[in-house]
């Protein structure tokens, strides 16, 4: 696949340029930051969080050569018996091409009232395109949607994407301001 940025992040960037910037982003599983990179470039303060430090050197050089706006967490995001978004809050949340079930109560309760979140992974579709195939890193049937009910819905799309061909699920959400 593309180092590119995901077109669903391009498609709603305008949301996320315009939001509340006294808390960061969080790129959740970032890799090498292709999708948060674009918004540190839009002077949004991004978390870059992975557990592959080969990755976060490559994010951190590139903060550092456009002087843009985040940090690096060299982080865990599946330890077991510990959640490592626990006493954090973000703006918005984004992850792409990742799903680990038990992160996804803690990233709903890690995004600030008002917030977004900016998701998109593979559905049990993409089994017949091959990886991922384990049902445990693949969506089953509205599943994303599912977590996300109670929040605004700005856009959903579940089914198959081409070039490459894939399975997904891409979610655009704000989270309920909180009662007053």
């Amino acid at each position: 696949m593309s180092n590119k940025a995901s077109k669903l992040l391009l498609d709603h960037l305008s949301l996320l340029t315009t939001m509340d910037r006294s808390l960061p982003v969080l790129d959740l599983a970032c890799g090498t930051g292709r999708n948060g990179l674009v918004l540190a470039q839009h002077g949004i303060p991004v978390v870059f969080s992975d557990k592959d430090t080969l990755a976060l050197d490559i994010v951190k050089q590139h903060l550092l050569e456009g002087a843009l706006p985040g940090r690096i967490w060299q982080v865990d995001l599946e330890q077991a018996e510990l959640n490592p978004l626990s006493g954090q809050s973000f703006s918005a949340i984004i992850g792409f091409r990742y799903l680990h079930r038990p992160l996804l109560p803690a990233i709903i309760n890690a995004v600030s009232p008002g917030g977004l979140v900016v998701y998109e992974t593979f559905t049990i579709e993409n089994r017949r395109f091959g990886r991922p195939n384990n049902p445990e890193f693949l969506l089953r049937r509205g599943e994303l949607k599912t977590i996300f009910r109670d929040w605004e819905m700005l856009y959903y799309f579940e089914g198959i994407r081409q070039n490459p061909d894939r399975g997904v699920a891409e979610i655009v959400v704000r989270k309920p301001k909180q009662a007053k």
